[in-house]
C-alpha cells in the first residue's frame, strides 16, 4: 500500500460506516439492541480508522489539496458538498462520543434524544465522504499539474 491508495481506503471506510449505520438503524427499529450496539460500535471504529488514515494521507502529501476536474455547476455543487461535509464531520465527533457514552452507560432516553441528531448527521458525512472520493478520483479527476 502506498499514499495513492489511501483515498480509496478512506472511501471504503466511509462506505463501511454507512452500511453499519444503516444496519444499526434497522436493528434498533426491529428491537435487536445487541445487533444495533455492535453495528454502531463498528461504525465508530470504522470512522476512527478513517480519521487516522485521512490525517496520515494529509501528512504524507504535505497537506496538498486534491483539485477537482469538474467545472461550472458541478464544481460549485462539489464545493458546497465539501464544505458541509467538513463542517458536519467536525460536529459528528462530539455527537458520536456523547451518543455512544450515553448508550454504554444505559442512559437510553438521553441516548435516543441525541441519536436522533447524531445518526442523520453521521449518515450525511459518510455518504458525502464516498461521493467526494468518487468526484475527485473517479468521475472528475483534475488533469495536469496541481
Amino acid at each position: 500500500m502506498n499514499v495513492s491508495d489511501l483515498p480509496a481506503l478512506n472511501a471504503s471506510l466511509n462506505g463501511l460506516a454507512l452500511v453499519l449505520l444503516t444496519l444499526g438503524f434497522v436493528f434498533i427499529r426491529s428491537g435487536r439492541r445487541e445487533a444495533h450496539r455492535r453495528c454502531m460500535l463498528g461504525a465508530f471504529a470504522a470512522s476512527c480508522v478513517f480519521l487516522v488514515t485521512y490525517v496520515l494521507h494529509k501528512i504524507l502529501v504535505h497537506g496538498v489539496h486534491t483539485k477537482i476536474g469538474a467545472t461550472g455547476g458541478l464544481k460549485a455543487a462539489y464545493y458546497v458538498m465539501l464544505f458541509t461535509h467538513i463542517t458536519l464531520a467536525v460536529a459528528i465527533v462530539p455527537l458520536a462520543l456523547v451518543s455512544i457514552s450515553r448508550a454504554l452507560r444505559g442512559r437510553f432516553d438521553q441516548h435516543r434524544r441525541i441519536a436522533r441528531i447524531t445518526w442523520p448527521v453521521w449518515m450525511y458525512v459518510s455518504v458525502t465522504g464516498v461521493l467526494i472520493y468518487f468526484m475527485l478520483y473517479r468521475w472528475f479527476p483534475a488533469v495536469g499539474p496541481g
